[in-house]
């Protein structure tokens, strides 16, 4: 199944790319899971990691769409001990998966809370968070947004990961 593949292929990715990554600020909390971060990233981009920006002023960047405000909000994480205010400091750790994965960790752990009102801090509120940002969470998901994140989970339920 092409599915198990592809989430196989993002696991493998963040896993070599791990020991690349350095930052100004470590994450030393990672309130998002991995299955998370995969169905996050699924809904957002498809973790599509060729669909890559070159320029800020331009939108999103990487597998996890990350504007430069995120990023900023996040605490500039870099790669490779880049210093943050370097010119590509953004782009290089957007574009990289396991980078890119702790941007959106720091940003979750800054902005933690329940916008789906069900009692509990979880994916689904991770899921608001990143694509509606930290103070528009409570509004409605984009329908196919929320449609693939939903079946990205569902499958990992199914196969009795949670």
């Amino acid at each position: 199944m092409s599915f198990c593949v592809e989430y196989y292929m993002l696991c493998l990715l963040l896993a070599v790319s791990h020991s690349l990554v350095q930052s100004r600020d470590q994450v030393l909390e990672k309130p998002v899971t991995e299955l998370c971060l995969t169905c996050i990233c699924e809904a957002i981009s498809g973790c599509n990691a060729t669909k890559i920006c070159i320029n800020p002023e331009k939108g999103t960047c990487g597998i996890f769409r990350i504007t430069w405000g995120y990023w900023v909000d996040a605490g500039k994480l870099t790669i490779n001990g880049e210093q943050p205010d370097s010119e590509h400091a953004f782009i290089n750790c957007a574009n990289d998966p396991h980078c890119a994965a702790n941007i959106v960790q720091n940003y979750m752990k800054k902005f933690n809370q329940d916008c789906n009102d069900d009692g509990e801090m979880d994916c689904h509120d991770y899921a608001r968070i990143h694509k509606l940002g930290a103070y528009g969470c409570q509004a409605e998901l984009p329908y196919n947004y929320q449609t693939v994140f939903e079946e990205c989970i569902d499958n990992y339920v199914d196969q009795g990961f949670e």
